[in-house]
């Protein structure tokens, strides 16, 4: 080997060795783009009507679960007559509990949570009935301004007992929100958190 040789070797090795020195600023992991996410936003299955600040939120389904025709009666709460343990949480974020709530106090099938916790779609299967502040979320950030998702003007139910003999529900028209028969059929709109 001759000088030539051996020096551009080794200026090679101190070039690599440089350039592999752990507090070189240039060298950065790579970092996923963050995605920036807004009410309105198609996103995971469903609409975003709600950001928590934190990165995550709340997706109301593209459609209607359950709806009142003059051929449908609606979904109704279910379980009149009796208190369901743990299901009467209003707060944003507690939809879900309140839905496990009711499918494990009532064994009725078909309920307006039973249609949500049995959902299965955009390839989501962890659907609930939204709480009673949840569904006004959905009514203000998505039916009231320009109707992004396309909801009826009619009433919906939320996953929040009043009593044994009542819950809350939701006209979407007018956003008024009404304690009501638990046997009252209604439209239904199922939700999921991200």
């Amino acid at each position: 080997m001759n000088n030539k040789t051996i020096g551009f070797i080794s200026l090679l090795i101190c070039f690599i060795l440089n350039s592999c020195d752990k507090n070189d600023e240039s060298i950065n992991p790579i970092q996923s783009p963050t995605i920036q996410k807004s009410v309105g936003d198609t996103f995971q299955g469903g609409i975003i009507f709600y950001l928590d600040g934190n990165g995550g939120g709340l997706i109301a389904a593209t459609s209607d679960q359950s709806t009142v025709s003059a051929n449908t009666d609606g979904s109704n709460w279910g379980c009149t007559g009796n208190n369901i343990n743990g299901a009467d949480s209003s707060a944003v974020g507690s939809g879900y509990q309140n839905t496990i709530d009711i499918e494990l106090g009532c064994i009725s099938a078909g309920t307006a949570a039973d249609v949500c916790a049995n959902l299965n779609l955009g390839g989501y299967s962890d659907w609930f009935l939204p709480s009673k502040d949840e569904l006004d979320l959905m009514w203000q950030n998505l039916a009231d301004s320009n109707n992004i998702g396309g909801f009826a003007p009619y009433t919906y139910w939320s996953s929040t007992e009043d009593n044994s003999e009542n819950a809350w529900m939701q006209n979407f028209f007018t956003g008024i929100q009404r304690s009501r028969a638990k046997s009252s059929g209604y439209w239904v709109r199922a939700v999921r958190a991200f």
